[in-house]
């Protein structure tokens, strides 16, 4: 890697950009969801409290309230994770578009200058005190999030006998 590789910042994003999109040992989140129909995203399997519905909320949630909280836009902390789960059913082509929408803004934010990816994002919630608040750092804490749950989804989609997603996915 030359000095204007690392200068530029690109190379030093360049996982985080393609772990957004599922590149590597995680699961393309877009085509974990973009193939299945209403029916199969609100269906539960025995033993899981939430639907592949749920689970897109969720991360569509805690996207779109980091962005904010990067944009200095103060939002109330939950009391509880389960207001970041909804309370009835979605439109799930609005979700699946938002969720859409919401990791471009993030792979747009991966491409940053180097100043903003350092800046210091403020935390009005304790528990996140006790951590690293950068932009990039927070990017992270996203992609870690969202291939956790992308995982969930895919198994729920085995489960279902809806997997690999029509763009192809590992079946061992």
């Amino acid at each position: 890697m030359t000095n204007e590789s690392r200068r530029d910042g690109k190379m030093k994003t360049q996982p985080l950009t393609e772990l957004l999109r599922g590149k590597g040992a995680h699961a393309d989140p877009i085509a974990c969801v973009e193939d299945i129909g209403t029916h199969v995203a609100n269906r539960r399997i025995p033993g899981f409290p939430h639907s592949i519905a749920d689970l897109v909320f969720h991360m569509n949630y805690w996207m779109d309230y980091e962005l904010k909280r990067i944009g200095r836009l103060r939002r109330q902390y939950p009391e509880h994770n389960a207001e970041s789960f909804p309370i009835a059913a979605q439109d799930w082509d609005q979700l699946k578009r938002g969720f859409t929408v919401l990791l471009s803004e993030y792979a747009k934010l991966a491409e940053s200058s180097e100043i903003e990816l350092d800046r210091e994002v403020e935390s009005i919630y304790d528990g996140d005190k006790k951590q690293s608040n950068s932009v990039e750092s927070v990017l992270w804490q996203m992609v870690a999030h969202n291939s956790y749950h992308t995982g969930q989804i895919a198994t729920i989609r085995r489960a279902l006998g809806a997997w690999p997603p029509r763009s192809g996915g590992d079946t061992w």
